[in-house]
C-alpha cells in the first residue's frame, strides 16, 4: 500500500511539471531573424574617374562605406561583395568572374570591415549579374526580406547572365529578396539597367552626384532593412469607388494602378486622432514626361478634407505625395452650425484616394499597373496654436465696430492737432 502511494505520488507530481513546464514551452517563440543586407560595390576600372566633388567615384565609395560601416545599427547583419576588383587582365572570360565576398554577411568587425574596403582599387571588368546571383546566395533564404544594395557607375559588360533577368529570376523565387541600385554616372543607358533590377525586386533607383548623396542613401537604405525586414508591405487591390474600398489600419500597402487610374482606400479616425498617409508610385516602365501622383482625403460624401501632390518630368524614378488630416477642423464648423449638436463618437471614415497623370510610350505595356506602396498612420491630434479669438458673428460685429470708432476719434483728434499747429506757424 505504502509503495503504491509513493508511486501515485511520483506520478501525479510528474505529470503536474508536464502540464506547467509543457505549455510554456509550447508558447515560446522563436527569435526573429536579424536584418540582412549585403553591399555590392563595383570596383571596374571606371571606378577611376575622378568627377565626384573632385574625387574618384571609387574614393567617394569607400568614404560611404566607412561611414556606413559606423553607423550601421548593431542587429544588423552586414556583408560586402566586390566586383571587377582582382583581375588585372584582358580575357573577358576570366574577368567575367570576378567577384568576391571581401565580408561575409553577419555581426560586422568595424575596423575589418573598413581595412578591407580601404584595399579596394579599380581594376577590371564589370559583372554585375554574376555578382547580383552571388549576392542572393550569400544572403541565403529565410521569411524575412533581405536587401542587396548595388553600387556601380557603369552597365553589366559581361552578360550573359544579364542582370534585369538575375533580377527577375531571384523575384520569381519567392526569396523576399529586394535590391536596390544607385547609379554613380548621369548615364541613360545605366540608369535604365539600374531601374530595371530594382523595379523587378520591389527595390529602388537612385542617382548619387555627390559624397554626401551617396553616404546618405546607403545609411537610409540599410535603416530601411532593419525596419522593413520583418514587415513586408501587405498586398491590397484599391477599387473604383469609396463605398466598395477596402478598409485599412494602420501600416504598409502595396497595390498597382493602371495608368491615369483613381483607386479609394478607406480609414477610420476617431475623435482626436490624426491620420497621416503618404504613397510612392515608382516607375518600372517607360512613360511619357510631365507626370504626377495625387493623395487625397476625402470625406464619404466626396467633399475634400485635404491633399498632396507630387510631379515630375522625366527624371524622378519615384514619385510620392503625403498628407495629414484631423477632423478637428471640421467639428469646430460643425460646432458653428449645430452648437447643440451632440459630440460625436463614432469614428469617421475617411476615403483615400490616389490618382495619377501616367501616360505610357508607345509600345508600352499597360499591365500590370503602376507599383504602389501605400503607409498609413493614425496618431493622437496635434492641433495648431490657437491665435486670438475676438469671436464670432454678432459679438465680432460689435468688436469690430468699436475699434472702428476709436480709431476714428483719434484720427480726428490728430488732425485738428496738426491743423492748428500749421496755422500757428
Amino acid at each position: 500500500m505504502i509503495n503504491f502511494r509513493r508511486s501515485t505520488a511520483v506520478l501525479l507530481g510528474l505529470l503536474a511539471t508536464t502540464a506547467l513546464t509543457g505549455p510554456a514551452q509550447a508558447d515560446e517563440e522563436p527569435a526573429p531573424e536579424p536584418p540582412r543586407v549585403e553591399l555590392v560595390l563595383d570596383v571596374s576600372g571606371s571606378m577611376r574617374a575622378a568627377d565626384i566633388d573632385g574625387r574618384t567615384r571609387i574614393a567617394v565609395a569607400q568614404q560611404a562605406f566607412n561611414e556606413v560601416v559606423d553607423a550601421l545599427p548593431e542587429e544588423t547583419q552586414l556583408g560586402i561583395r566586390v566586383l571587377g576588383a582582382t583581375y588585372r587582365g584582358k580575357d573577358k572570360k576570366v574577368g567575367c568572374q570576378d567577384t568576391q565576398q571581401i565580408v561575409p554577411v553577419g555581426p560586422v568587425d568595424r575596423s575589418a570591415a573598413k581595412a578591407a574596403v580601404a584595399t579596394l582599387r579599380p581594376t577590371g571588368f564589370t559583372p554585375v549579374g554574376l555578382a547580383l546571383r552571388s549576392a542572393a546566395q550569400d544572403l541565403g533564404t529565410g521569411a524575412t526580406t533581405r536587401r542587396i544594395v548595388l553600387i556601380t557607375d557603369g552597365e553589366d559588360t559581361c552578360a550573359p547572365p544579364d542582370p534585369c533577368e538575375v533580377a527577375r529570376e531571384l523575384a520569381a523565387q519567392g526569396t523576399s529578396l529586394v535590391v536596390d541600385t544607385l547609379g554613380l554616372a548621369p548615364d541613360e543607358k545605366v540608369r535604365r539597367q539600374l531601374l530595371c533590377i530594382a523595379s523587378a525586386t520591389g527595390g529602388t533607383y537612385t542617382a548619387a552626384q555627390s559624397a554626401e548623396e551617396l553616404t546618405d542613401r546607403i545609411k537610409q537604405l540599410v535603416e530601411r532593412a532593419a525596419d522593413t525586414h520583418t514587415r513586408a508591405p501587405t498586398v491590397v487591390g484599391g477599387t473604383n469607388a469609396c463605398d466598395s474600398a477596402p478598409l485599412l489600419t494602420p501600416g504598409v500597402y502595396a497595390d498597382r494602378e493602371a495608368f491615369s487610374e483613381h483607386r479609394y482606400y478607406r480609414v477610420p479616425i476617431r475623435p482626436g486622432q490624426e491620420l497621416r498617409a503618404s504613397v510612392s508610385m515608382a516607375l518600372d516602365r517607360a512613360v511619357n514626361r510631365d507626370y504626377g501622383v495625387l493623395l487625397r482625403a476625402t470625406a464619404a460624401d466626396g467633399r475634400e478634407l485635404v491633399r498632396g501632390a507630387d510631379a515630375g518630368s522625366g527624371r524622378a524614378d519615384v514619385l510620392s505625395a503625403g498628407l495629414r488630416w484631423s477632423a478637428a477642423a471640421d467639428d469646430a464648423d460643425a460646432a458653428e452650425t449645430e452648437e447643440s449638436a451632440a459630440p460625436v463618437i463614432e469614428p469617421t471614415t475617411v476615403c483615400l484616394v490616389v490618382s495619377n497623370s501616367f501616360a505610357p510610350r508607345p509600345g508600352t505595356a499597360a499591365t500590370p499597373g503602376m507599383p504602389v506602396e501605400l503607409t498609413i498612420d493614425v496618431v493622437a491630434a496635434a492641433p495648431a496654436p490657437d491665435g486670438p479669438d475676438l469671436g464670432r458673428g454678432w459679438v465680432l460685429l460689435a468688436l469690430l465696430t468699436i475699434a472702428g470708432l476709436i480709431t476714428g476719434l483719434l484720427a480726428g483728434l490728430l488732425t485738428r492737432w496738426w491743423v492748428a499747429t500749421w496755422r500757428e506757424n
